[in-house]
């Protein structure tokens, strides 16, 4: 599924950005709550597979509501009401009837206000983490001291990611989580804008509204959720005529982090009637992890600024072997890098020609390689061949490429030779491992000889099995030799930057 185009719906002088994704018979409106950037989420693995399995069974209507994302900056508070009328534009330029209204977190009193508004523009309501009312003394008097919480970090931190603690406490230790949400913040929006915001919720009150609504309800909240009380939640559930009321198990606010499919399971069976997680694609490739030996201990020895340089330069090295190996880069992972391959010989030469050309730097890289059956979710790739590829990298010694039993018996006849590193429990995975580390993968090339007009001069990638079938071919026919001479010439040219000399038999 691609990024779809980002449209833009305009609501007086005000142009609100939206996408439409999918084709499922019913329409399906995700309300924001805090944040939001419709182009950016989809750089986000956990978000686009979120959108994705949203759009499986809907038309998915997703929008950045004013002065957030890629929607018009508006200067100070914005009401309830306007953001609705927001909606309202969103939903006539995309075509949308009666759609489902998902409202997230602040995104539900804005959804409550739409649905009791125009009952007639709404099939039904979902509201995820959400709460009724911020107003001091009422039941939520706890938002307060929430609120304070996050103003403190808006007006200290914003853009360092640090909002992740109060957003995703279960993953607040991931140093490349905070990076990459501290990225989205400054995307999304200023600090002037979020200090508005928050503003702007402390005198949110859709309370009276709960019993005037006639639309099918349900609503769903994590029992520890740490940023919106869970008696908030409850509150709405038991003033909405017919709601039903989910608890999930978590303390994550954020909804495509944490358990999301148990989320999202709720929310297909509410819509649909039934409740079906897809099947996820799968195919076979050769997974390659690397990682920089003693990165840590390098940045806190260079500090971050002096870190940065070579740490941008280890991943143009990295890049340029991907691109002349034929990998496809899936992720960084903090200093490191995930990628597949088409088949494992190549994987193999890629990692050598990494580690050869990172130590040249005095970088000592740990890889590990496996090949097995994949999950793919769009860009991304999961499943089990992944765990093992990575607890095969986290095994590796510096300067090591090591790979699984399984690869080694796949490139058979290739010429790559091993050595064994005994067998091994990878944690969280099943069965005992038998790894293997490349050998002599810092070999100097072999001097070719010189080329004479009935033979063609070997190289790296002419060792393969199609490239000795053209070898004889081009010995046998003088013609034929003039064109393999071509995609020889052709294909060195591609990767004079790049070859490893890896003997062959």
């Amino acid at each position: 599924m691609q990024q779809p185009k980002t449209q833009y719906a305009r609501n007086g002088a005000v142009n609100i950005a939206f996408q439409v994704v999918g084709d499922g018979p019913i329409d399906l409106a995700l309300v924001p709550g805090f944040i939001s950037h419709v182009d950016l989420l989809w750089t986000l693995p956990e978000a686009t597979a979120f959108m994705r399995r949203l759009a499986s069974f809907s038309r998915l209507i997703l929008f950045d509501k004013r002065g957030t994302g890629l929607s018009d900056p508006v200067a100070g508070l914005s009401s309830l009401e306007e953001r609705m009328e927001d909606l309202h534009a969103v939903l006539d330029a995309a075509g949308s009837e009666r759609p489902a209204l998902l409202g997230v977190s602040e995104g539900g009193p804005m959804s409550v206000l739409f649905a009791a508004t125009y009952p007639d523009r709404v099939t039904s309501l979902l509201l995820y983490g959400s709460y009724p009312t911020g107003k001091r003394g009422s039941l939520e008097e706890r938002m307060e001291a929430r609120f304070a919480e996050l103003t403190a970090i808006v007006d200290e931190h914003w853009g360092e990611g640090l909002a992740i603690e109060w957003f995703v406490p279960s993953l607040a230790g991931s140093p490349t989580l905070r990076r990459t949400w501290g990225l989205f913040e400054r995307a999304a929006a200023s600090p002037g804008m979020v200090g508005a915001l928050i503003r702007s919720y402390r005198e949110i009150d859709v309370t009276p509204l709960l019993p005037t609504l006639r639309v099918p309800t349900r609503v769903l909240h994590r029992e520890h959720d740490t940023a919106v009380a869970v008696e908030g939640a409850r509150a709405v559930a038991d003033e909405i005529p017919g709601a039903r009321y989910v608890e999930l198990a978590g303390n994550d606010h954020i909804p495509w982090l944490g358990d999301s499919d148990a989320l999202l399971d709720e929310v297909e069976e509410f819509i649909t009637g039934s409740r079906h997680a897809p099947e996820p694609d799968r195919g076979l490739a050769t997974v390659l992890f690397t990682d920089i030996a003693g990165s840590t201990e390098r940045a806190a020895t260079l500090g971050d600024r002096r870190w940065r340089e070579p740490l941008e330069r280890h991943h143009t090295l990295v890049r340029d072997q991907l691109a002349a190996y034929g990998g496809r880069e899936v992720k960084t992972l903090g200093d490191g890098f995930l990628a597949t391959f088409d088949g494992p010989a190549r994987a193999i030469r890629c990692a050598c020609a990494i580690a050869d050309r990172s130590s040249s730097e005095g970088v000592e890289i740990r890889e590990g390689v496996h090949t097995g059956e994949c999950e793919l979710m769009g860009d991304d790739v999961g499943g089990m061949a992944v765990h093992i590829g990575a607890r095969v990298a986290a095994l590796a010694s510096p300067g090591e490429v090591l790979v699984s039993s399984t690869v080694k018996d796949l490139v058979v006849g290739s010429g790559i030779e091993f050595a064994d590193r005994g067998t091994h429990e990878l944690k969280g995975v099943p069965g005992e491992w038998r790894l293997l580390a490349v050998a002599d993968h810092r070999a100097a090339p072999r001097v070719a000889a010189p080329v004479r007009r009935d033979e063609v001069a070997p190289n790296a990638e002419m060792r393969r099995r199609g490239d000795r079938t053209m070898l004889r071919l081009a010995r046998r026919a003088p013609r034929a030799m003039r064109l393999a001479s071509r995609a020889a010439r052709r294909r060195a040219a591609r990767e004079r930057a790049a070859t490893v000399f890896i003997p062959a038999d």
